[in-house]
């Protein structure tokens, strides 16, 4: 559809995806306004995600562990997966009313707490989940350990799709579990599942598989067909699909997001999700993840295990920022993902036009972009060099995604566009120079 008052990404985009697009904005603006009264239609708000805001000095790992992590503390950095854009008014007023009580003794989850999660998720993904399915835990990282040391024994093995975020190797290898690769193929430009791979991989050791869906780094939105497949297999073999789904609010309009759980009967046996709103709303500081396991068997195991060590019981301000944000988010979430997605816009533009041998791997979902660097003809080494030394960008190296990881850096969009616009020209001068 090609209406000059529509951003650029909806101007390119089908007839098809463009209704469902709008449709899916007009629902979201719906939805938010019920939650907040019911019986009022109230004016949309608009978030300024171009403010620029300061964040060092505030032991913010992004901008005050630099000097740590890269040796120079002036790094234009857009590594860490959280955004510079403010937490969002309704989650800080929120937090603010409940630290007025000026008592902070020992909580649980409410009502609302729980309903909030249930609405959500039945809202975003069209899933019907029940109170019982859902445990808080201190963060998804640590529910992978909890999931590995309840379902696994040292010596076993751990399945993971390479290239693929860091910790699903970390974590079990340091649990001396055997990390096992099943490595996405690329397909006409996109990355798949090699189901054929995984087959031949598989033996009595394979105990659970690592999925990342939304995919970090490439942003794939994973296909249901894809899901309710890998489903199959890893039900098959007796492997606990072990889901990340830290990025699902983060899909753009014309892809869905499938929980694993939600695909089918099968992934319901041999599955644990874990979602969180600390990507989605930038409040990654609180710790606001939890898990879903709609299968009694594979609940009472896992649910046992956290709740004899308290992992199970969150935070006052975990459970007062995740009923905030799943209550009055979704106005919020359909702006900020535009402007991501904007950022995108802006980046591939800007890769086309100035840097072509750097190639963007269009994501489907997240502000993270998976940069392929291979035509620059560079070593990994030389590659950081280049963006750190010479760029002065902050930047994921590829090759700590594992294998196909090569060649490639992960780059954080989920910035205002001006220091997008300013870390672009700095690594044109530098690829210039080269």
């Amino acid at each position: 559809m090609n209406n000059p008052g529509l951003p650029f990404f909806m101007r390119c985009l089908p007839d098809i995806y463009l209704i469902k697009a709008l449709n899916s904005i007009t629902k979201c603006y719906l939805w938010h306004q019920k939650q907040l009264d019911g019986s009022f239609i109230k004016d949309m708000k608009h978030y300024n995600f171009d403010e620029v805001i300061e964040r060092h000095g505030t032991s913010c790992v992004k901008f005050d562990r630099l000097k740590e992590m890269f040796g120079d503390e002036n790094l234009v950095p857009l590594w860490v997966a959280d955004m510079d854009f403010r937490t969002p008014d309704f989650i800080v007023d929120t937090l603010k009313k409940r630290c007025e009580h000026e008592v902070f003794g020992y909580t649980f989850g409410s009502d609302e707490y729980y309903e909030s999660i249930i609405n959500w998720v039945r809202y975003k993904h069209n899933w019907k989940i029940r109170r019982e399915w859902i445990s808080y835990i201190p963060g998804i990282v640590k529910g992978i350990a909890f999931a590995i040391q309840c379902f696994t024994r040292k010596g076993d093995k751990v399945i993971i799709q390479p290239p693929v975020y860091h910790p699903f190797r970390i974590v079990p290898e340091k649990m001396r579990r055997e990390v096992v690769y099943n490595p996405l193929k690329m397909v006409d430009g996109i990355y798949e599942m090699d189901f054929d791979h995984l087959e031949s991989i598989i033996d009595d050791k394979c105990k659970v598989l690592i999925l990342c869906n939304p995919h970090n780094p490439g942003g794939i939105v994973w296909k249901k067909e894809t899901l309710v497949r890998l489903a199959e297999i890893c039900a098959e073999h007796n492997i606990l699909v072990i889901s990340d789904e830290i990025h699902a609010e983060m899909a753009y309009p014309q892809y869905t997001h499938y929980p694993f759980a939600s695909v089918s009967d099968t992934a319901v046996s041999c599955s644990v999700t874990f979602m969180a709103p600390s990507k989605t709303f930038n409040i990654a500081g609180i710790v606001t993840s939890y898990a879903i396991v709609p299968n009694d068997r594979v609940r009472e195991k896992f649910y046992s295990f956290l709740e004899a060590g308290e992992f199970g019981d969150g935070t006052i301000f975990a459970y007062t920022a995740t009923t905030a944000a799943y209550t009055y988010g979704a106005e919020w979430l359909q702006q900020m993902r535009m402007y991501i997605m904007e950022n995108v816009r802006f980046v591939e533009e800007f890769m086309k036009q100035h840097l072509p041998k750097i190639k963007v791997y269009q994501p489907q979902a997240s502000f993270l972009v998976w940069l392929d660097c291979r035509e620059l003809k560079l070593s990994q080494e030389e590659l950081v060099r280049l963006f750190k030394d010479k760029a002065g960008l902050a930047l994921n190296d590829g090759s700590i995604f594992g294998p196909g990881g090569e060649g490639h850096m992960r780059l954080n969009i989920g910035c205002p566009r001006s220091v997008l616009d300013k870390a672009m020209n700095a690594l044109k001068k530098a690829v210039d120079k080269k």
